[in-house]
């Protein structure tokens, strides 16, 4: 598992766990050594791709740019490129992606068939599947899960919103009319781990409450 000590791959390893699965964290170190990876790999039933640098932590600078497109992208393409040198080769690549793939978009509702948005976000969870999708050819089922904003109790954009509210000084953003599709931590865990074990779970996969909901 790649970003195996981010909330999600903290809840999903501990779910893995519970039920008798041995997880193996991918670090920076790892996923830096092409062979060791490789080796890592070998052998595995499953590759659980969760890495990335955290969107809402700060202002999106030009680097903060080149650093999300590096930990997503450029990762998948290292464990892709790991998965075609490991042998036994793991039977299913798991990779997160995002809900932001579709763009901005207003009223219309978009289901897994819909055509990708404009934006670097859009563009960025492009390429992202993009480069989980090249292990297809590899004999591997790829599943890529396009989640909403995770929330949870302990952690995540919740956390970042709630301090704001308790203050008093918390509210829509804007308007309060943007779309704010979301996904609680247990539900996320609950569709990895089928992802894992069921074959049907092929392509992309929107990751949302069925209730769209505005920022207000």
């Amino acid at each position: 598992m790649a970003g195996a000590s981010g909330l999600l791959g903290r809840a999903l390893a501990a779910g893995l766990a519970a039920r008798g699965d041995a997880v193996t964290p991918l670090g920076r170190a790892a996923l830096a050594a092409p062979a060791a990876l490789a080796n890592a790999l070998a052998g595995c039933d499953a590759v659980v791709n969760l890495a990335g640098e955290p969107l809402l932590a700060r202002r999106w600078t030009a680097a903060r740019r080149q650093a999300f497109a590096a930990s997503r992208v450029g990762v998948t393409e290292r464990l892709v490129a790991a998965l075609a040198a490991a042998q036994p080769r793991p039977g299913v690549l798991v990779c997160a992606s995002a809900v932001g793939y579709y763009g901005d978009r207003g009223d219309e509702p978009l289901a897994e068939d819909a055509t990708p948005g404009r934006g670097f976000l859009a563009q960025l969870c492009q390429a992202w599947e993009s480069a989980a999708q090249a292990a297809e050819p590899f004999g591997v089922r790829v599943a890529r899960l396009r989640l909403g904003v995770v929330l949870a109790p302990n952690g995540g954009a919740l956390a970042q919103m709630l301090p704001a509210f308790r203050l008093g000084l918390g509210g829509p953003i804007g308007n309060g009319r943007q779309y704010l599709p979301w996904i609680h931590l247990a539900d996320v865990r609950g569709v990895f781990l089928a992802t894992l074990d069921d074959a049907r779970y092929r392509g992309p996969f929107n990751l949302a409450a069925p209730q769209a909901v505005t920022s207000r």
